[in-house]
């Protein structure tokens, strides 16, 4: 099939789309899976290094923030509130919930560490400063301010790819840098990697971008079969990349972390890639899952935001408890496993809860 015969002058796939869904409700699940990992290593020297790297460095990454930003920009095309005001808007809540989940994920668990007697240091809060480190929302926040500024200015797609591309390539340049200022360096990490971010604006922006072009063509395309033809090929080629850059210079597969919080435009890009591959995958298996799967996977992406929220409260505060309630407690695979569904259920469950809340509210 040609390619222009593989696209609509029309939407076709309008609505939710269960792929879609499928590849964020993995998102979700792996990100649960990994911030539990990195909480129960603080503590506990229990995990095999098979589970860590499994759930750690592959899942846990390329799998799981990746899509979700990827995601985030296909939402924009699929937004019937995508006016460059409202996205802006948008943007300084998700960044004010992002200061939110900081508060969740750093300065509540240390504060009761430190009350149980339990050692606080995993929760690091630098005298107050990682209240403004940048994690997914609080970059996912910059991201959709300056697409609204962005698109303010009509923008074509070519520009878009221009911009993210120049702001890549100069996160990779600026990455590590130290100005020797805890304030600057803070400062700085909103845009490139220092000390006080884990998705610095520069490096990541380029998948918003990526998923809101891949997005206009998904939108129209007539043959999903075709569209998704050779997922499993470029899957194969994201993975051997991902591997072979990890173990030679470095790459998101690394065990240095902060080579994947920021990313390369190389590694970018073999990501973008891989997303396409992913949801290819989703694709594929829907017509193998039951409904009740269906079903549980559009509950955890429509609520993605509100769980990811919410597992940053009850992820670190479980922990400490545990260590101090129970302690010498090995947390081994199954145990950090269990918790880690214990953890997506219990988040899923509040975040539903707050829907049901606002919207009798409302």
């Amino acid at each position: 099939m040609a390619i222009s015969d593989l696209f609509s002058d029309e939407k076709v796939n309008t609505g939710r789309q269960v792929e879609l869904d499928i590849a964020k409700a993995f998102a979700i699940i792996f990100m649960v899976f990994l911030h539990t990992i990195m909480v129960v290593k603080a503590y506990s020297p229990g995990l095999s290094s098979a589970y860590e790297f499994v759930f750690g460095n592959v899942l846990g990454r390329p799998y799981a923030a990746v899509i979700f930003m990827f995601c985030m920009g296909v939402g924009v095309v699929y937004s019937r509130h995508s006016q460059w005001d409202t996205m802006v808007k948008r943007g300084v809540t998700l960044y004010l919930l992002g200061i939110l989940v900081n508060v969740f994920e750093f300065f509540v668990p240390h504060f009761l560490a430190e009350s149980l007697g339990i050692d606080p240091t995993p929760f690091t809060i630098d005298g107050g400063l990682l209240l403004f480190c940048v994690d997914i929302l609080a970059f996912a926040g910059m991201a959709f301010v300056l697409m609204g500024i962005l698109k303010k200015f009509r923008f074509s797609n070519k520009k878009l790819i221009i911009v993210a591309v120049v702001l890549s390539i100069m996160g990779s340049m600026l990455r590590f840098t130290d100005f020797g200022n805890p304030d600057i360096n803070l400062i700085c990490g909103h845009f490139f990697g220092t000390k006080f971010t884990a998705f610095p604006l520069f490096n990541w922006f380029i998948f918003p971008i990526a998923g809101y072009i891949w997005g206009q063509y998904f939108i129209r395309a007539k043959d999903k079969t075709e569209f998704f033809k050779f997922w499993p090929i470029l899957m194969v080629i994201s993975l051997i990349y991902f591997f072979v850059s990890s173990n030679l210079w470095g790459g998101v597969f690394s065990e240095n972390v902060h080579l994947y919080y920021f990313l390369n435009t190389l590694d970018a890009v073999f990501c973008i890639i891989n997303a396409h591959a992913v949801i290819g995958l989703c694709y594929w298996i829907v017509k193998y899952l039951p409904d009740a799967a269906i079903k549980t996977c559009s509950i955890l992406s429509s609520n993605i935001n509100k769980i990811y929220i919410a597992q940053w409260f009850f992820i670190p505060v479980t922990i400490v408890l545990i260590e101090s309630f129970a302690k010498g407690v090995v947390l081994n695979d199954l145990i950090t496993a269990v918790i880690s569904i214990v953890m997506l259920i219990i988040s899923t469950a509040v975040a539903l809860l707050y829907k049901k809340l606002r919207a009798s509210i409302s």
